[in-house]
């Protein structure tokens, strides 16, 4: 389990009613005859043909919301105690039983000081003991608690429900980084000698007050933010760059063979005349846009697509781009 990219894993142990947490990779991992343990595994998706086949069984929502699947092993008796998550979630029974329990949102005081996010008060209104092939849905806020009954595997679907402060902290992070127009600055310029250089200068807070109440962003803006910040792959992800002068060739002839797919670690997404792909938005023109809408809601173009896709010289060339960073690969 050590270190590829996207790859995150946490290991959970409760003893005697105490739970430690350790964080991976892990050359090594307790017997299975141990009991009382459990290994999360998140991103496997992004590494994995099968679980990212599974994964793509949940786009009738948007991709946006989709996050990453998530695989944990556990001993008997292993699990990682009373919860909530802020996200719908799905828990599929891969193998052995899991028993869950659940409870309606209420109090979502934590334990204090716990290395896990443990509920402190947690009383099940339902149970249910999960076989292979079992799925249970849970909404956001509801408590729960899965204990493995002897060894088994659990895959768990999450999705992705951005809260107001996230967004907004990155929105404003951004628009720091490319404020625009006209700047000015404080001027002390008249000012009489101070006579309490403690207290803050009427005029200095009213300029300030000024300038943060005269700020609106655009909305071209925001629009532009929202694609690229949904699209941003997760921050462990890397894609390996393919500058070999071979390639744009090999790949220009394979697409029209076999096409083209997009890799598993990519994120894209389209809003009317742009398409964002991993954190970058594309203007694109009439005759590229039905492409790489399609490219975005299929995840791939098959072999005649791409033959007349290749028609047009500014959608081949991209296509070739994306293929260089990794992106993108023939089928």
């Amino acid at each position: 389990m050590a270190g590829d990219d996207a790859l995150t894993s946490r290991l959970a142990t409760c003893r005697k009613g105490r739970w430690t947490l350790q964080h991976g990779p892990f050359d090594d991992l307790p017997s299975p005859r141990r009991s009382g343990w459990t290994v999360l595994v998140n991103g496997v998706d992004r590494h994995l043909d099968a679980a990212h086949e599974l994964l793509s069984r949940f786009r009738f929502l948007p991709d946006a919301r989709l996050d990453d699947l998530m695989v944990s092993y556990a001993s008997d008796g292993g699990g990682v105690g009373p919860h909530v998550d802020s996200y719908d979630v799905f828990l599929l029974q891969a193998s052995g039983r899991r028993r869950w329990r659940i409870a309606p949102p209420g109090d979502a005081t934590l334990i204090d000081g716990a290395p896990l996010k443990l509920l402190a008060q947690f009383e099940p209104t339902q149970e249910w003991l999960l076989e292979p092939g079992d799925l249970l849905y849970l909404p956001p806020g509801w408590g729960h608690d899965g204990t493995a009954v002897g060894e088994c595997i659990t895959l768990s679907v999450g999705f992705r429900a951005p809260s107001r402060h996230e967004f907004l902290s990155a929105f404003l992070a951004a628009q720091a980084d490319s404020l625009t127009g006209p700047d000015s600055r404080f001027s002390d310029r008249g000012r009489p000698i101070s006579r309490h250089p403690g207290e803050l200068p009427d005029d200095l807070s009213a300029q300030l007050h000024d300038w943060a109440l005269d700020w609106r962003p655009r909305r071209a803006d925001i629009e532009r933010f929202i694609g690229c910040w949904l699209t941003e792959p997760a921050p462990e992800v890397w894609f390996e760059s393919d500058h070999h002068p071979g390639t744009v060739k090999r790949f220009a002839l394979n697409a029209q063979r076999d096409g083209v797919q997009l890799d598993r670690r990519t994120r894209m997404a389209w809003r009317a005349g742009r398409v964002y792909i991993n954190g970058e938005v594309v203007d694109v023109n009439a005759s590229e846009r039905n492409w790489l809408r399609r490219l975005a809601d299929s995840r791939r173009l098959d072999a005649a697509q791409c033959r007349t896709a290749w028609a047009s010289e500014t959608l081949s060339a991209r296509l070739c781009e994306w293929r260089v960073q990794g992106w993108l690969h023939e089928v």
